[in-house]
């Protein structure tokens, strides 16, 4: 047990002071977060609508069963997506 908290106190040290001694370390790290902030927040809230919007729960869950399951009961599911099968998001 102690080796493996010593080996995890290492490798954090090691990427702690690594962080700590590169001059574009900082910029780099909110750079990153700023891509992913936007891929993530903004890009979905404009570009990508909900899903199910629009449905009230018993259509949702009917809809997330079809999707579980592949289909309703008795049915079988479609062999290849068509426009009437095809869940957009």
């Amino acid at each position: 047990m102690k080796s493996i908290r010593h080996t995890m106190g290492a490798v954090w040290h090691f990427y702690r002071d690594s962080f700590r001694n590169m001059t574009w370390g900082r910029p780099l790290v909110w750079l990153i977060l700023l891509k992913v902030f936007i891929l993530f927040a903004i890009l979905r809230v404009f570009f990508f609508k909900p899903a199910m919007a629009g449905l009230n729960d018993e259509e949702r869950s009917r809809v997330v069963g079809e999707r579980i399951t592949g289909g309703a009961a008795g049915e079988t599911a479609p062999s290849s997506p068509t426009p009437e099968n095809t869940y957009h998001l």
